[in-house]
């Protein structure tokens, strides 16, 4: 493998670090600034807004220039927006750091996947994409509870410094490593756009958004509901953060293995699932021991539903992916955000800090009745549950790992 794909993979922890960690810090971000935690959770809402709008805009945007300069420019926008975050005087401007970090989030995935699989041969392309996806699941089990545990100790500030150094040294290794790749065939938006005519294709567009969303109801509330609610000191976040990376990387790869299987029963069983443990979480959560279970079970059950949601956007949008997989991650953006306003609502309104789970159980319910949905309107079209992808290209398939 290419030392280029190091450059990548070092890029892909640095933004998994900056999407996620903000969970473990929304009490420290409150206090400085003297919002209240329902507020702060505005950082991870607009974080998510940004890359729902950003994916699609800098993915079109990125077929005027080169593959290794948009990277580069990716990398720019996430350096500057850190930066943003970690200088800001006053709250508004630290959300605007947010976003213009955010912009890099979806195009450099799917940009930089693209890049990675022409990297090297054939036969190992699925293995390079694999290795640059690498960076954004460490980052969840190394990057975002070391930044939680640096911000806790010496101030949040310093943690977005440091995701912004990462920024820097990605970059360089973009510079240095990543070869000159041609400028890629433009984006005939007309055809592209068509894809959305499809009402499986949206459907499974709202499955991701409800699905995903129930994960992060309770995910960006985590920090005081563990400490408030369960009674973990500060310093436990850090390793709680820790067991839900664990599950989330766990979850993955089964949810991998069994979306080319059976993608619908995967859907069902993991999105049923959840909504049961989300549910339960709202009991679970006054106990420490229960709570961290819970915990990891829903890192594992939320990111086992991501490989068949995004496969199934792309089965369904198969003759013109590259948008519609773009807008996907988008689409798993918007639920964060969604489910983050409706976390703080329920929290404002003088539910406690355990009432977004109940939030998020309802989301995933909504998912799968959205799946059993689409499955049953597929059965009535006599249409076959998959589409077969084996030969579908790099660009298509590196979506099923994100």
């Amino acid at each position: 493998m290419p030392l280029a794909l190091l450059a990548l993979a070092i890029g892909a922890f640095g933004i998994g670090t900056t999407e996620f960690v903000i969970t473990g810090l929304l009490p420290e971000v409150a206090g400085d600034y003297g919002v209240s935690i329902p507020t702060a959770g505005y950082l991870v809402t607009g974080y998510a807004l940004g890359v729902m709008f950003g994916a699609p805009l800098m993915t079109v945007l990125g077929t005027k220039v080169s593959r290794k300069r948009m990277l580069m420019l990716l990398m720019v926008l996430f350096i500057v927006g850190n930066l943003l975050s970690a200088l800001a005087p006053a709250f508004a401007v630290m959300l605007i750091g947010r976003v213009v970090a955010s912009l890099a989030h979806g195009a450099f995935f799917g940009i930089g996947s693209v890049a990675a699989a022409d990297l090297v041969a054939p036969d190992k392309k699925a293995g390079a994409i694999a290795m640059m996806f690498t960076g954004l699941t460490v980052a969840n089990v190394v990057g975002v509870p070391l930044g939680t545990l640096v911000g806790q100790s010496v101030g949040w500030r310093v943690t977005f410094g440091i995701v912004a150094v990462l920024g820097v040294v990605g970059l360089a290794g973009i510079a240095r490593l990543v070869p000159d790749m041609p400028k890629p065939e433009g984006v005939r938006l007309r055809h592209e756009l068509a894809a959305f005519k499809n009402v499986q294709v949206l459907l499974a567009m709202a499955m991701t958004v409800l699905g995903f969303g129930g994960v992060f109801a309770a995910i960006t509330y985590i920090a005081p509901m563990m400490t408030h609610t369960a009674g973990f000191a500060d310093g436990s976040v850090t390793w709680l953060l820790v067991l839900f990376g664990l599950g989330m990387v766990g979850g993955n790869l089964v949810g991998g293995k069994f979306a080319d299987r059976a993608l619908m029963p995967m859907l069902y069983v993991s999105l049923g699932a959840l909504a049961v443990v989300l549910a339960l979480f709202t009991l679970t959560a006054h106990n420490k021991l229960l709570s961290a279970v819970t915990l990891t079970l829903i890192g594992a059950l939320g990111f086992a539903s991501v490989p068949p949601l995004q496969k199934r956007v792309l089965d369904q949008a198969h003759g013109a992916p590259t948008l519609a997989s773009a807008v996907n991650i988008g689409a798993f953006n918007f639920g964060n955000a969604l489910s983050a306003w409706l976390g703080g609502l329920v929290i404002a309104a003088g539910f406690g800090y355990a009432a977004p789970n109940w939030v998020g159980a309802v989301l995933a319910a909504g998912a799968l009745g959205l799946a059993l949905l689409s499955a049953a309107l597929e059965r009535r079209a006599g249409a076959p549950s998959t589409v077969v992808t084996g030969s579908a290209s790099a660009e298509q398939r590196v979506a099923v790992h994100h």
